[in-house]
């Protein structure tokens, strides 16, 4: 990712050929490509096969700049406004071959100081992708202490949580905290300065609230449902995670749906233990990007991509708080 050029660099979509692979677009598909952002993965299947590509993005900015590229690929491109998690109604009737999501943040969201994504830069405190509702701004000046707390050692795994939630709190009764930098101070307060050896301390908070404004993570989980329920016998889905908790829903979902979790799961009653697969796993685990991508992509160096086949076998149950991770009544 060359996001310190000052010129515009095109977006490269992180794992393309092994995306592709997985994939397997062919002649006549029709493909969901449920995270447009910058139409990478859209660009490379309609160039791969005779296909077709519904692509969905909930961010305006990502379906205003994606015109130039339905225009260039006119009729076989059609762009939905709206969130993946919705794939099934934005999608209609369509018969669907396969599905592509590529989880989180795009860099040119991060990119893009007035949307406040990044710590890097300077902005006002947003972190919205659809432009709309409760900021990251509204959330760190309002929500209690605790559940600042949660919020930061749930979505973003931070050990220091409660410090950090702390100093937030402090700061927010001498002023609003309205920009990325005037967050960025408070949590320092808690934490201290960044170290040239490890990551900026603000890291892991400014993932929490992105996760938690965008309530990403429960979309994540309806969006996988959703992909089952859409795909017939044969159709494809293929995901693309960055962090540790994004990977732990998909993986545990192809685990159930294939009918590989361990017998006695919590997460998994009795009762619905045994429904025929519904997905099958083209490999073991999961790919991450070569050695060459990742030295000249950074934002390829933590991806991990999962992949499923479906089967013949109806869609099974989706079960409460079955690999989805809340905040409420968290504590730690």
């Amino acid at each position: 990712m060359a996001a310190q050029e000052t010129t515009n660099p095109p977006h490269v979509p992180v794992m393309l050929p092994e995306v592709l692979s997985a994939l397997a677009p062919r002649d006549g598909g029709v493909y969901v490509d449920g995270t447009f952002g910058a139409g990478g993965y859209t660009r490379a299947i309609l160039a791969a096969a005779d296909s077709r590509v519904i692509a969905i993005d909930r961010d305006p900015s990502a379906i205003r700049d994606g015109q130039a590229l339905v225009t260039e690929f006119s009729p076989r491109l059609s762009l939905r406004e709206g969130r993946f998690a919705d794939m099934e109604a934005l999608v209609g009737d369509e018969c669907i071959d396969g599905i592509v999501l590529d989880i989180g943040v795009s860099s040119m969201q991060i990119d893009e100081a007035e949307r406040g994504f990044s710590f890097l830069r300077d902005g006002p405190l947003d972190m919205r992708m659809a432009q709309q509702g409760v900021s990251a701004a509204d959330a760190v000046n309002s929500l209690p202490q605790e559940t600042l707390s949660n919020i930061i050692y749930i979505f973003g795994e931070e050990p220091r949580s409660r410090a950090i939630a702390r100093a937030i709190v402090d700061a927010r009764k001498l002023a609003p905290i309205t920009t990325t930098h005037g967050l960025v101070k408070a949590i320092e307060r808690a934490t201290g300065r960044p170290r040239p050896d490890k990551i900026h301390p603000a890291t892991r908070t400014f993932q929490a609230l992105r996760i938690h404004v965008n309530g990403e993570l429960d979309e994540l989980v309806e969006a996988l449902h959703a992909a089952e329920r859409l795909l017939p016998e044969g159709g494809r889905l293929v995901v693309v995670t960055f962090h540790s908790l994004e990977d732990r829903i998909v993986k545990r979902f192809f685990a159930s749906r294939a009918g590989k979790l361990p017998s006695g799961s919590r997460h998994l009653p009795d009762a619905v233990k045994g429904p025929e697969p519904s997905f099958e796993l083209p490999f073991k685990g999961h790919l991450g990007a070569s050695d060459e991508e990742a030295r000249l992509n950074p934002r390829a160096r933590s991806a991990k991509l999962r992949a499923g086949i479906r089967t013949a076998a109806p869609p099974m149950p989706a079960i409460a708080d079955e690999i989805g991770l809340s905040v409420q009544g968290a504590r730690h």
